[in-house]
């Protein structure tokens, strides 16, 4: 299996492992995406996006007559189909998800979310 350096790239990152995800089987809007991914920035998604599209890995679509404002996103299986079953796979395994969890919070950037609590400890 040979695969292109932009395509080896793209799937690095764990971001863009969960936006496959996330648009593997279903068409999805970035704000879709990003309320499925809500520890990162719209702007953070729309740039990962950008590089998916970059190297082929999904495809977009303007909405149609009464939704132009929204852009729908899906997997490009057919460039993926070499390592679709690994992602599957991946995808699938429970340990996997853990470890997503914990690189996505190791490469946030911007503040930690705070758990508000009164004076007392307990949370409001």
């Amino acid at each position: 299996m040979a695969l292109e350096p932009a395509i080896l790239h793209a799937l690095a990152s764990p971001r863009r492992q969960e936006i496959l995800r996330l648009v593997w089987r279903d068409e999805q809007t970035a704000g879709a995406i990003h309320r499925a991914m809500p520890d990162v920035t719209f702007g953070a998604v729309s740039l990962q996006l950008r590089r998916l599209l970059e190297a082929g890995l999904v495809e977009a679509r303007a909405g149609k007559e009464n939704d132009r404002r929204n852009r729908y996103y899906r997997a490009n299986r057919e460039a993926l189909a070499e390592v679709a079953g690994m992602l599957e796979r991946m995808w699938d395994d429970a340990l996997w998800k853990l470890k997503l969890a914990a690189e996505m919070e190791e490469s946030r950037r911007g503040p930690r979310p705070h758990n508000k609590k009164n004076k007392k400890g307990k949370k409001r």
